[in-house]
């Protein structure tokens, strides 16, 4: 390995100890992440419990699971159960751009000024 090799990694090692400066452009992220977050929490969330929620239903139609557990008519409550879960997926994108579109108004004038701010520099 040369010196400027050595120089380098030398550098590299260092910049990971050291204090790092806050930034605008730091800010602009924090506030773009606190905008999408609750919206991307909320959706994979929502979205995984309908996904089990219909797979539930699938398997009491499916298997034999349903009189195994004392369900008298699995298929009607299978359906049921999948046709639920199956509600919930289909309305998760629509609340998901809800959330965002709020979350958007509430902080759409700070994260464009700011934006502003760093693009006129």
């Amino acid at each position: 390995m040369n010196r400027n090799d050595q120089q380098f990694m030398a550098q590299k090692i260092r910049t990971q100890y050291m204090e790092k400066e806050s930034t605008e452009l730091d800010e602009l992220r924090a506030l773009d992440a606190k905008v999408k977050r609750p919206a991307n929490v909320f959706s994979y969330v929502f979205g995984s419990i309908g996904a089990i929620v219909m797979g539930a239903g699938m398997s009491l139609v499916m298997t034999d699971i349903g009189a195994t557990v004392g369900v008298a008519n699995p298929l009607v409550a299978g359906i049921i159960i999948g046709i639920i879960g199956l509600g919930m997926a289909l309305v998760n994108y629509p609340i998901y751009k809800g959330i965002l579109e709020r979350r958007k108004k509430k902080y759409g004038a700070e994260i464009v000024a700011l934006s502003d701010k760093l693009l006129n520099n």
